[in-house]
Formats: C-alpha cells, structure tokens, sequence
C-alpha cells in the first residue's frame, strides 16, 4: 500500500503509531492527534505474544490510535532481508489482533541517525542512549511518514 492509500484508510483524530521492530524490543512513538509530530514514547522489552499484543492494545486505547507505521529495514540497495521479513510478519500477525491499517516505512539508518543526535546535540551518556534509542527511532521512522503524509494535503 502506499502512502496516499494508507492516508485514505486514516480515521481523522487518530494518532498513529510507530514502531522500530527489534526482536528482544520494540521502540515505540507516537504522534499527536492531527498527526503532525511524533514523539517516542516507550520501548516494550519483548517476552511473551499475548503480552506484547496486550501492551500494544493498551497504547492504541491509552493514546486513540489510528494505525500503524512500521519501520522497515531495508538494506543500502534496497532490497528486503530477514529482519524485513520479520516485520512483516510481525505487522500481519498483529494486525490480526488489532485490525488497524498500517504501512511500511524505510528505516535505512534510522537508529544512527539518532544515535549520532543523542551523542552529538544531546551529549547522552552510552547507558542512558541504550534506554532511548529504540523508541526515539521509532519517533524518527514515524516521523518520516508523518511528513509524507501531511505532504499529501
């Protein structure tokens, strides 16, 4: 699906929420309810599914979820491996638990990116950016959708 789709599918005053897939975390952010900014919100430490869905079912009540953004870690030519289709499997099996529309975003160097901004403007600390990082990717990739989205007006 692409972005104007994915648009279409939207209920209007709905945060979104995204994700920065991780197999033992899941970085988690959200976006206000116009959709303009996202913010990270938390990272869920993976155990068991029905636990996982649980938490996740609690933030799309919590936060008045609309749908879902997954980051989707392509590779540097663009091409989908095993921790991409991962993602996808992750985003059908939940989907089934919460029938949000959701879409796949490109999160090639996401988590650098934001490591390089907590070093660099924030000057965190090594322990205290490993506590942040997933979720403030997960802002980053929800972030880049956002603005394709709000470019689409």
């Amino acid at each position: 699906m692409n972005i104007a789709d994915f648009k279409k599918q939207l209920s209007p005053y709905k945060a979104l929420l995204g994700f920065d897939y991780g197999s033992k975390r899941l970085g988690v952010a959200v976006s206000d309810l116009l959709c303009n900014i996202a913010t990270p919100y938390k990272i869920i430490y993976r155990s068991a599914w029905e636990k996982d869905v649980a938490e996740i079912k609690k933030i799309v009540t919590e936060k008045e979820i609309g749908g879902f953004i997954y980051g989707l870690p392509l590779q540097m030519d663009g091409k989908e491996g095993e921790i991409a289709a991962q993602v996808r499997e992750f985003a059908e099996k939940l989907a089934k638990e919460v029938p949000l529309p959701y879409i796949f975003w490109d999160e090639r160097l996401s988590s650098s990116a934001m490591e390089r901004f907590l070093i660099d403007e924030v000057d965190m600390s090594r322990a205290k950016r490993q506590k942040v990082l997933d979720a403030s990717a997960a802002a980053f990739i929800l972030q880049g959708a956002l603005d394709a989205l709000n470019y689409q007006k």
